[in-house]
């Protein structure tokens, strides 16, 4: 029973370390996952979007304490019963998603590892079987140090997860898993097939105002800035002056310059117009541009197809051409 119950303390605790630490080095993907989730499509919780960032960041934290909870033993009943019920949450989302056909991937491993919504659902019922077994056998888990040492594991635990946290929504992921990370060429990832059936990048389409496509006229430049901003309401508007000063920069430096949006035309001009910005925008859905880059307004450069750089608004002025 001991070994059993080792055996399994491992799996579940290195399950649920590593779902959260791929989800926590880009916690913006995990609150967009939510907005799905919470959308009139799915579950029509419409109200709790704008809590999607603060629950995904919680979750994602508590996801990892626990983790660590059980790896060294700390409250062994508290963090078995939590675990029990969180997965059991999980359980639901993943049936609901996979029976209704709602949302094709969920999250669990953020963009690390895809799985589909019935292979997640079946993850998802190894874990409660598995955490139910330890849940009957809790009074073997045994702490691994003493109480003092047990303490301030989790409390440099939980520092360490609010730091990565407050970082990567400052800055970018610290690893990117997504088809466009740097080095990733966009034109393979139009003919790799991902597990959904559909290629890695689907739906990049740079479409000017008048409706023309400059999609393959891009990818096949060799010194290319975008400047993305997915939804302007929702943009950094003082980042801006950042993004003049690097757009000037590559401008100057012979870059075609564009900038990416799904905003409307007249609030794009605007934006130009009090920034003194020197470049147009194209129109692009705005789930690809928030998968492109996590950052509002963000700047990418590519060569050939090849993504060779990106840059939060507040790093902008890093750009070196």
């Amino acid at each position: 029973m001991k070994i059993l119950t080792f055996i399994a303390r491992l799996f579940v605790a290195a399950t649920f370390l590593f779902s959260g630490f791929v989800k926590l080095v880009d916690p913006l993907g995990s609150a967009y996952k939510f907005e799905e989730y919470f959308s009139a499509d799915v579950l029509n919780m419409e109200f709790l979007i704008p809590y999607a960032l603060p629950l995904s960041i919680f979750l994602i934290v508590a996801e990892l304490m626990l983790g660590v909870f059980l790896l060294i033993g700390f409250k062994p009943k508290f963090t078995v019963w939590s675990l029990f019920l969180m997965t059991l949450l999980f359980l639901f989302l993943t049936w609901y998603s996979a029976y209704y056909d709602k949302v094709t991937d969920c999250g669990c491993f953020g963009d690390a590892v895809k799985l589909t919504p019935w292979q997640t659902f079946n993850k998802n019922v190894l874990l409660i079987v598995v955490i139910a077994f330890l849940i009957f056998a809790v009074k073997h888990i045994k702490p691994i140090l003493n109480s003092k040492a047990l303490n301030w594991i989790s409390l440099g635990s939980l520092v360490l997860f609010l730091y990565i946290t407050y970082h990567v929504l400052i800055h970018l992921p610290l690893i990117d898993f997504r088809p466009y990370a740097i080095d990733k060429n966009i034109k393979q990832g139009m003919e790799e097939i991902a597990i959904d059936g559909l290629p890695k990048v689907h739906d990049f389409y740079l479409e000017t105002n008048d409706g023309d496509d400059l999609t393959d006229e891009l990818l096949s430049k060799d010194k290319v800035m975008f400047v993305v901003a997915y939804d302007l309401d929702k943009s950094e508007m003082s980042g801006f002056e950042n993004i003049k000063k690097a757009t000037d920069l590559a401008l100057a430096n012979g870059y075609t310059v564009y900038g990416l949006s799904s905003s409307y035309i007249d609030d794009l001009v605007i934006v130009n117009e009090k920034n003194d910005l020197k470049f147009d925008w194209l129109f692009v859905d705005g789930t690809v541009l928030k998968t492109i880059i996590r950052a509002n307004p963000g700047i990418i450069t590519m060569n050939k197809a090849t993504v060779t750089g990106k840059w939060n608004w507040i790093d902008a002025e890093d750009f070196k051409p």
